[in-house]
């Protein structure tokens, strides 16, 4: 391949890790915003959530273009060919992210209107914070290369199913002790539910860096806070080539 060809390969390539990058990070604001808005009880933060998921779906749209056309006319190999498949499970799980960030801002405008107990709130909050923490260091995983950050990510999902485990639980006792918390704490199970799935989809980006970089993801199976609570989660196992 001539040298300016190669030049282009390459400056194409950067150009479709840049856009996962502003993709990751518009992301990351999503599930930031969205847990603010649960928080604050805000449901100003909440709709602006709602109404900036179509800019995530518009960067998704635009790495999948930009993967197709290198896939079709540069036939990358090796490294390349992983970056450029790898490329197009990250943007879809950051889209899933993003998407589970809008689901928990829709319940959070409904959930204003509805008690719920501090307590439990507190927790979805803590859950969030330890999702929103893995994505950050995974998107720095994934801009530097490093496949030992991207493993340290992946080992601490089983903080987040203990702490989602943990949480799940005195959802369940507040519904039982007191019927009238029912309806928020409703809400409040399936905004957990959304959290716990963004961490597993967070997970899988940091099995895809290490896929980037070496060929395959991490050996051992995913660490999981709960045999119990994993069969409910439905999680994808590692990436393929």
């Amino acid at each position: 391949m001539p040298e300016h060809t190669l030049k282009r390969f390459d400056e194409e390539l950067e150009r479709l890790s840049a856009t996962i990058s502003e993709m990751g990070g518009l992301t990351e604001s999503q599930l930031a915003q969205s847990l603010r808005a649960l928080r604050d009880r805000d449901t100003e933060i909440a709709e602006k959530v709602i109404v900036d998921d179509p800019r995530v779906d518009a960067l998704d749209e635009a790495v999948q273009e930009q993967t197709v056309r290198l896939l079709a006319l540069r036939q990358p190999m090796a490294v390349d060919l992983r970056v450029i498949l790898s490329s197009i499970k990250i943007a879809a799980a950051l889209e899933r992210i993003a998407d589970y960030a809008k689901n928990t801002a829709k319940r959070s405008i409904v959930l204003s209107q509805t008690a719920a107990p501090t307590s439990a709130v507190a927790g979805i909050d803590r859950l969030g914070r330890l999702v929103r923490t893995a994505l950050k260091d995974v998107l720095d995983a994934f801009a530097q290369g490093d496949v030992a950050k991207a493993r340290d990510v992946w080992e601490r999902d089983e903080e987040i199913d203990q702490v989602y485990t943990g949480l799940f639980r005195e959802l369940l006792t507040y519904m039982m002790e007191d019927p009238r918390t029912i309806t928020g704490c409703t809400h409040l199970m399936f905004m957990a539910k959304n959290i716990e799935r963004a961490g597993d989809h967070v997970t899988n980006i940091a099995e895809l860096v290490s896929f980037r970089a070496t060929g395959h993801g991490f050996e051992e199976d995913r660490p999981k806070g709960s045999a119990a609570m994993y069969a409910t989660t439905g999680a994808a196992v590692g990436p393929t080539p």
